[in-house]
């Protein structure tokens, strides 16, 4: 199987690295929008193309993996490659996932292709377990914390305020908040209570630190609802102490059964990673497997982590997989 990367930052680089892994799978090159000369490929043998040339290579390429952005670059790119190609992408901008499932849908039936969107961890893997939970305790209440880990978008607002160098933030769950919903105790819990907000800040020579510290705490939508602590360190430090790009989080349902729900059930599904884009790379190259034999099976149209049967997931075979994790 031919995979194809579209779009070269870290996600792209964890995609490369995940190919290597599959023994079914082969990676055809990277197509970019930089000129290709000047792209530093993780590993050497990787080829570079330009973006622009990718529907020359339409009968080389099994599934193409969509390495953009949310906010501009995925709302345009999965549509316009669906329509010649077998796709994957992570869109993960939760409230506009109906509306980019109807334009990949209609470009992937046009061309008779197979999409699969919003694959990764949260829309991906917590998505599933979400609806598995919910279809086991109907009589139940839904939770899902995210961290310890960097928000990449939010220390990129923090990097646009006037005066800064470089920054990190982390998100990390409130222990209480966690204790009570594994207790059974249904809380019910605001934004602040769920989670707090901490920033690493390399401020830039005779920069106003109390001004930046104000503009991070009170920024809507990123701050302003959480309790958040905002610490000044050096770039050297920041370089040591924070280069990796952790993540994780907790997907988990609280539920009752028995004539009067007497009996508590409690269900969670976590994850720790060292690196967030590695991760999602390779749940990424899983559904491309899945997206490619869809195709040869001659489906076609747009499909989210919810349509893809779990073997189709796997390179062992269906005897395996019965044999060995059933």
């Amino acid at each position: 199987m031919k995979i194809a990367i579209y779009g070269y930052g870290n996600l792209g680089k964890g995609v490369e690295l995940a190919v290597r892994q599959n023994p079914d799978t082969e990676l055809f090159g990277v197509f970019t929008r930089r000129a290709p000369e000047t792209v530093q490929t993780v590993l050497p043998d990787t080829k570079v193309y330009p973006a622009a040339d990718i529907v020359s290579y339409k009968n080389d390429i099994d599934v193409l993996v969509i390495c953009g952005g949310s906010a501009t670059d995925l709302p345009a790119m999965t549509p316009a490659l669906a329509a010649d190609f077998n796709v994957i992408d992570s869109f993960d901008t939760h409230a506009d996932i109906p509306k980019h499932f109807a334009a990949v849908d209609a470009a992937a039936r046009q061309g008779g292709n197979i999409a699969v969107i919003s694959v990764g961890w949260d829309p991906g893997m917590f998505s599933l377990n979400r609806l598995y939970a919910n279809a086991i305790l109907p009589d139940g209440k839904d939770y899902t914390f995210w961290g310890k880990g960097v928000s990449q978008g939010h220390s990129d607002a923090i990097r646009r305020i006037e005066g800064v160098a470089d920054a990190r933030q982390y998100t990390i769950p409130v222990q209480a908040a966690l204790d009570s919903v594994r207790a059974g105790e249904n809380p019910e819990l605001s934004t602040r209570e769920k989670h707090t907000r901490l920033c690493y800040v390399v401020a830039k020579d005779g920069a106003d630190k109390a001004r930046i510290e104000q503009e991070i705490k009170t920024m809507p939508k990123y701050f302003s609802d959480y309790d958040t602590t905002v610490n000044f360190i050096s770039q050297e430090e920041l370089d040591r102490d924070h280069k990796g790009i952790p993540h994780g989080g907790f997907v988990i349902r609280t539920g009752s059964t028995g004539v009067n729900g007497e009996n508590k059930h409690v269900i969670e599904y976590s994850l720790k990673l060292d690196s967030n884009p590695e991760f999602t790379a390779s749940v990424l190259v899983a559904y491309a497997r899945a997206a490619y034999r869809l195709q040869q099976r001659g489906d076609t149209g747009c499909k989210t982590v919810f349509d893809i049967a779990p073997a189709d997931l796997s390179v062992k075979s269906h005897e395996e997989i019965i044999a060995s994790m059933l």
